[in-house]
């Protein structure tokens, strides 16, 4: 019911986009914000976002995610969202994201379900050039969290998350890669620090089909985690970026991961992703 209600806002908010990309034709702010958009869009490579790892492109979209994780106690944690939001270019190298709050199931006993929490990320670009002038990005990013979260279903204490970020292309093959430090406010002596570093391998096979290849991992340093590290392996397809109306495009993903470490939360899950770039 949960994931019914999810994809149904997903299908509400693209209609909404839909609604505010056809009054750009006759308003003059959506015009001149649409216009800075696509300029920021044509001079960057046009890789498609992985799944995981974040992209170093800016981006403008709405995306929501599903995750189905199987825990080594053999329970399977479901995540509908996955913090992700709107995402919105205002000029040509700044790109804010506002997260929704991820729906937690939990098929344990006496573990509650409820929201995470609340997130937000800004990205600016340091440099990138298109396809036919170098193909390349280089972005910076700032992450933010707030601990929103309802039974004990998000972290005990704000966290500030910067990433640097940077993607090569050649012809249909892509290389992007993200080192992300996460530094909570409060509660350092339970929580620690966390060290996520993610890369992915794509290759645009045809003009709408993406397959790819990651690799996510994470170091926790200080904490009740402290020198643990997780590393999964990723194996993912995207579709897209088809058209639906006007300016909405759509594009569908879905892959599979395994751990590859010693150490790991989890054993495998199954990843799906919705997107509707305008």
């Amino acid at each position: 019911m949960v994931l019914i209600r999810v994809i149904g806002r997903s299908v509400l908010v693209a209609l909404f986009i839909s609604c505010c990309c056809t009054v750009a034709a006759q308003d003059g702010f959506l015009q001149m914000w649409f216009s800075r958009s696509d300029q920021a869009k044509a001079s960057e490579p046009h890789w498609m976002t992985p799944l995981v790892t974040v992209t170093p492109r800016l981006e403008q979209e709405f995306r929501t995610d599903f995750l189905v994780q199987h825990t080594p106690g053999g329970a399977n944690l479901v995540n509908l969202g996955n913090a992700k939001g709107l995402e919105v270019i205002p000029n040509e190298r700044l790109q804010l994201t506002f997260g929704v709050p991820p729906y937690l199931q939990h098929d344990q006993p006496n573990v509650q379900d409820g929201f995470g929490d609340l997130s937000f990320l800004v990205k600016y670009r340091l440099a990138a050039r298109n396809e036919s002038s170098g193909n390349y990005a280089v972005t910076a990013f700032l992450g933010a969290s707030v601990p929103t979260g309802s039974y004990a279903n998000g972290a005990r204490s704000a966290v500030i998350t910067p990433t640097i970020a940077a993607g090569k292309g050649w012809g249909r093959f892509d290389i992007q890669s993200t080192l992300s430090a996460g530094l909570p406010t409060a509660k350092t002596d339970v929580t620690g620090h966390a060290v996520a570093l993610n890369t992915a391998f794509q290759y645009r096979l045809a003009s709408q089909v993406w397959p790819e290849f990651e690799v996510n991992s994470i170091f926790w340093k200080g904490g009740t985690q402290d020198g643990k590290k997780q590393t999964v392996l990723t194996a993912g397809l995207i579709l897209g970026r088809f058209k639906l109306h006007r300016r909405v495009l759509l594009s569908i993903g879905a892959g599979f991961q395994i751990a590859a470490s010693h150490y790991h939360a989890y054993n495998r899950a199954a990843v799906m992703t919705v997107r509707f770039p305008f």
